[in-house]
């Protein structure tokens, strides 16, 4: 008997975006519970297959890719993908994993299941399907959320609704869309928590966040260690207040600056002289020869 593969169950939400039919067919898709009449299953050449554009998720895992691939060498493809009609062969709805996994084992074709959709309905079950296995890493969320927002012109709100997610979650996910590529980048590759990446977006100098993510990383620093550097960083810095100015010294200051007609300024081991150019610096030096006298 055929090993089943895991199949987690697509999320809540696919019945108000297709209606119940299709959520029916997803759900059953899912289960392996697939009866002749209820979809147009078929096998499908893997080469006449091309990815899905709407795929949220960037960053497969090789080494599961290749568990797969053995898996499905010994036992054949238990779920099929989903594919769409295309002006030439068929793209790719959901499945990405068993079909780099199918490739990996040589496989010449996949069963698959065709379905009729639009692109708005590729885009939102891709991130739906992947949200819901929890494929995706924090950016790649994010980055599905901001995609689904200037392809469709969805709100935050309707976007949060279709989605089944807050509105809050979903504001909070595109902010870190905000962070540098490289911090993007640290996230991505799990070097970089949630709570580093809050604690970052926190900074009001955002040119720092570079540098501190990288010594969050090298110093192995938690999330709370972050969020305390992050506040010292925000705090301002007081200005050192100058030393007041010995009133004797003050009115020599202004003496010399009535006489001179130019800026002087004096402290308690030098006086310096302001001048411009060689006729001032004559001038100032014929006022020194009677200087002594004066003062």
């Amino acid at each position: 008997m055929a090993k089943k593969e895991s199949s987690p169950r697509l999320g809540k939400g696919l019945a108000a975006i297709f209606g119940e039919e299709v959520d029916d067919v997803l759900e059953n898709i899912q289960q392996g519970n697939l009866d002749e009449h209820v979809a147009d299953r078929f096998e499908v050449a893997v080469d006449e297959v091309k990815p899905n554009p709407y795929q949220p998720r960037k960053k497969f895992d090789d080494e599961k890719i290749q568990e797969l691939s053995e898996s499905i060498k010994q036992h054949g493809v238990f779920t099929p993908i989903i594919v769409k009609k295309a002006v030439r062969g068929y793209e790719l709805v959901t499945g990405e994993r068993r079909l780099r996994a199918s490739k990996l084992a040589g496989l010449e074709t996949i069963p698959a299941i065709l379905m009729e959709l639009d692109d708005q309905q590729m885009m939102e079950i891709a991130l739906l399907e992947n949200i819901q296995r929890e494929d995706l890493n924090a950016i790649e969320e994010a980055q599905g959320y901001e995609k689904l927002i200037k392809k469709l012109g969805y709100t935050q709100e309707e976007l949060a609704k279709r989605i089944g997610k807050s509105r809050e979650h979903v504001a909070n996910m595109l902010r870190l869309l905000k962070l540098p590529k490289k911090v993007q980048n640290y996230v991505v590759d799990g070097e970089l928590s949630m709570g580093h990446v809050r604690a970052l977006l926190g900074l009001k100098d955002t040119s720092l966040m570079d540098d501190v993510a990288h010594k969050a990383i090298s110093s192995h620093m938690s999330v709370r260690a972050v969020e305390a550097l992050v506040k010292e960083l925000n705090e301002p810095k007081e200005k050192p207040q100058p030393k007041p100015k010995d009133i004797h010294l003050g009115q020599v200051e202004a003496r010399l600056q009535s006489k001179f007609q130019t800026k002087v300024k004096v402290d308690e081991k030098q006086i310096v002289i302001k001048y411009e150019g060689n006729d001032d610096l004559n001038r100032l030096l014929e006022l020194l020869g009677g200087i002594e006298e004066e003062i």
